[in-house]
């Protein structure tokens, strides 16, 4: 398998190590090289937003008992365990939490010091691929959603173990979720982006021209996609969302997922790009409950995603702006995220019936640019209008560049950054 090398600050992904692992020895692999203190930190230290998620979780299994009691119960992917003391606590008759990491080691450790509910739990370290079960399940439970639901690659995972372990018309929990998409506007977070690469425009950095690698940059800046909370009013056009059933879906339907766009913008403004968060369904017998990541919600861990495009498209109030979004699954348990979104250019000189501005990206899901802690300057932002940004940027006694779509920056950079205007 391929490794990219990366240094700590300015993006650099030139040197290329075939390690010849699968991605199970690499990642099987990681997990043992992980100390038992990093384990518990990454597995079992629980942040606000966790207890949150957790909460959610606790609810939906208690409000449901009736689907639970009494019933047979498997855990995928069950990390510490806690779901499956959920289950416990809601009356299963038992519960086999299957997870394939050194995690399994402290599920036992955890359901152990609940002795009331650990005769009926058992802990299966191995893959739901591939261990064995004395009985069918009734109910599957299990967190298996990443950054944009489908990261990481667990609901295939979840998948399977429907097909080897359910009943028919068993349930599961959760049983459906939808990818939710808007287009967005946010000039700071472009000119952030764009910014960095402006380290690689140094003619003369200790004696050296950096500018052999400035396309290179500018380019690999923009194919992570950033992941934080933002303000929803930064949303140009109310949502779409494509639906994953995942009591019907094929497994291998989730190795590549096309979702046609079609948005009509509420205001005009420059598009930026897709903005991207999900929810989940628990349906249960007595109540449904769903867990949500969407902006202006109660942030959980997986935050919201955005994709931002090299080339913004202007839209006008009332204008259609179309695309596709296409996820093509690949071994790293990931993503690669293919955006392309079009929209009328009208003005004078245009054509009769406008100018198509079409622009697009290459995004890798596996490698987003974490933006969790922002400067004033960002938070500020979110305080004021859309029409309002540009000045607002003036105002700050801050040493960031103006990147309009007619400056000197963006015109060097056209030919890279897969724009095209027919």
């Amino acid at each position: 398998m391929a490794a990219y090398a990366k240094n700590s600050g300015e993006y650099n992904d030139l040197v290329e190590v075939n390690t010849g692992k699968s991605v199970e020895e690499e990642s099987d692999e990681q997990i043992s090289k992980e100390t038992p203190a990093e384990l518990t930190k990454k597995r079992v230290g629980k942040k606000p937003q966790d207890v949150n998620e957790e909460g959610t979780y606790y609810a939906a299994v208690m409000e449901n008992r009736v689907d639970f009691c009494g019933k047979v119960v498997v855990d995928v992917g069950a990390g510490s365990g806690i779901l499956s003391l959920f289950a416990a606590q809601a009356g299963a008759k038992h519960v086999y939490a299957v997870e394939a990491s050194e995690m399994a080691d402290y599920a036992r450790k955890l359901v152990a010091g609940n002795p009331l509910l650990a005769d009926r739990i058992t802990v299966i370290k191995g893959k739901v691929e591939e261990v064995e079960l004395p009985e069918k399940a009734d109910i599957l439970i299990s967190e298996p959603m990443g950054t944009l639901l489908v990261n990481e690659r667990m609901l295939e995972s979840y998948v399977i173990a429907r097909d080897r372990f359910l009943i028919p018309n068993g349930k599961m929990f959760p049983g459906v979720g939808r990818i939710h998409m808007a287009p967005f506007s946010d000039e700071y977070l472009f000119v952030e982006i764009a910014n960095k690469a402006l380290f690689w425009q140094q003619q003369n950095y200790f004696g050296v021209d950096l500018t052999a690698l400035y396309g290179s940059a500018f380019q690999g800046y923009f194919s992570q996609p950033v992941v934080d909370a933002f303000d929803p009013r930064l949303l140009v056009a109310p949502a779409t969302h494509h639906v994953i059933d995942f009591s019907t879906i094929k497994e291998e339907q989730l190795y590549e997922i096309d979702i046609p766009l079609k948005f009509t913008a509420a205001v005009g403004t420059r598009v930026h790009g897709l903005a991207c968060w999900f929810d989940v369904l628990f349906d249960g017998s007595t109540v449904q409950r769903w867990l949500t990541t969407a902006p202006g919600s109660p942030t959980t861990h997986w935050y919201q995603l955005r994709c931002v495009l090299a080339q913004p498209i202007y839209v006008m109030a009332g204008q259609e702006i179309t695309g596709r979004l296409h996820m093509v699954a690949h071994n790293n348990q990931s993503y690669t995220v293919y955006l392309t979104l079009s929209a009328k250019m009208w003005g004078v000189g245009a054509e009769q019936g406008g100018i198509l501005q079409t622009s697009s990206g290459k995004m890798e899901l596996k490698e987003p640019y974490y933006r969790m802690s922002q400067p004033q300057i960002q938070t500020q932002a979110y305080a004021v209008s859309q029409d309002q940004q540009p000045q607002h940027i003036q105002q700050q006694d801050m040493n960031i560049q103006s990147l309009d779509l007619e400056g000197e920056l963006l015109q060097q950079e056209l030919e890279n950054a897969d724009v095209q205007i027919q």
